[in-house]
Formats: structure tokens, sequence, C-alpha cells
């Protein structure tokens, strides 16, 4: 039986660590993880890239919210893919939708140009969009590599049927990735009943802070939020999601 790839999505070095570590195969390197991922930082782009023996992929997302972009937003885009591929990333990940929730095939076109021979895969917009089966057609004919998805569903747990429905419209031109809600509890039941090749998680794990000063009731974001707690990928938690993927397809 044929590997199953493992993507994390890190959104610090720390994490992009604990996935090499832990034997990830990729990561969706990001930021603002609680905004659902928005492009990285220069600094932290170099950073990743200098890790060996890990595939790194770029999320180019330049804000929260919807995934329908003005010029102006599609030019930043644009910049930092090709800021990005200037550094040596092996691939970007990225969407882009019409109000009317298609794929915004014109956008897409001018990304995929400045992405040029790099990875590409089309994110989590997907899930959003008006047509799944017309939404998928059009990714192909883009040519991205892949398609980032939970079903159209809040977890890839709950999306099963649709994934699967994808996987085999797809016949092989495009892999589909589940993702959202992937663990160590489900990821080989989603794997097993998609006939996914590649499965995509964070496998994170909550953190305390070193800081032995401590300024309690404070938050530099949402009201409550708890600074001297982080949320960050597990390289325990990568490990024993490579083992169960790698258990499964020994058998």
């Amino acid at each position: 039986m044929q590997n199953v790839t493992l993507e994390i999505c890190a959104g610090s070095y720390d994490s992009a660590l604990a996935a090499l570590k832990g034997g990830a195969d990729r990561v969706e390197l990001c930021s603002a993880l609680g905004e659902g991922g928005l492009t990285p930082s220069l600094g932290l782009v170099r950073a990743v890239v200098a890790l060996p023996g890990l595939r790194k992929h770029v999320l180019i997302r330049p804000r929260g919210g919807d995934f329908l972009y003005s010029e102006e937003e599609l030019q930043i885009m644009v910049d930092d893919i090709h800021i990005v591929r200037s550094e040596g990333v092996d691939g970007v990940v990225l969407g882009a939708m019409t109000a009317d929730g298609n794929i915004d095939i014109c956008a897409m076109k001018h990304l995929m140009q400045a992405a040029g021979d790099m990875d590409v895969t089309f994110h989590r917009a997907f899930d959003l969009c008006r047509n799944p089966d017309e939404a998928l057609e059009q990714i192909i004919d883009l040519g991205c590599s892949r398609l980032l998805t939970s079903g159209q569903a809040s977890s890839a747990a709950e999306g099963i049927d649709l994934l699967s429905h994808l996987v085999e419209l797809s016949a092989g031109r495009i892999i589909i990735m589940p993702g959202c809600g992937v663990d160590v509890g489900n990821a080989v039941d989603i794997i097993s009943a998609t006939d996914a090749r590649e499965i995509h998680a964070s496998a994170r794990d909550s953190f305390s802070s070193k800081m032995n000063f401590r300024h309690a009731g404070v938050s530099m974001g949402k009201a409550g939020n708890d600074e001297y707690v982080r949320l960050e990928t597990s390289e325990g938690l990568v490990a024993r999601l490579k083992e169960v993927l790698m258990r499964f397809y020994s058998n």
C-alpha cells in the first residue's frame, strides 16, 4: 500500500521543529491559527526553510475572514508568493472566491502565474464554495497540485462522504488531502474511508509559559485569553500520528 503523507500545520518555529522531529513529511507554515491561518513573517519563513529534511509549504492569506479579495489584496498575495518563492519554499497554499461562492478563476490565474513551478495547494476556501463538483474541476484545470478540504463540514471526520466522493471524482488528477480536526483517534478511519493518500493535521497541545512573573487578568487579544499558555505542535503527537499511519499502510 502507498505511504500516507503527513502534513502538519505549523504556526511557529517551535511547531515546525516539533513537526520535523516527530516525523512529519511536510509543514504548512502560517501564522495566526486562531484566524484560520495567515501568511507568516519573512523571518519565520527563512528560519523554517533552513530546517533540513522537511518539505515546506507557506500559506498565502493576507487577512482573516472570507476569501473575496480586492485588487490590492491580490497584489499583496502575488508579492508574498514572489517573496517566499525566492526564499526557496517548496510550495504555497492559497485560494480565492467570487462573491457568488464560486472559485475566482481570474484571481487564481494571477496567483498561479506568480507561483510558477512551485506546488500549489488550494486551501479550505473550497469548503465555502457553492458547487463542490464544479469547483473541483476548476481547481484541477488551474493546475493545482492538491486540495485541502474538510469535505465542506466542520471537521474531516464529519465530511467523509464528500471527501470520498472527491477522491473518486478526481481520479488521480489531483491530490485530495483531508484536514480539520484530524488526530490520532480518527486519522486511520478518515484515510480508510476516503482512500486519501495525504492528510493534514495540527497535532497541537497546550504548553505553559516559562515566565516566572505573571500579570494576571491582562489579555493581548480576545478578553479572557490566557497569555501564559500556548498551543503548539507537539512532537509526541506528531510521532503518534505518524506511527498509526505507518501501521495502517504496512498492513
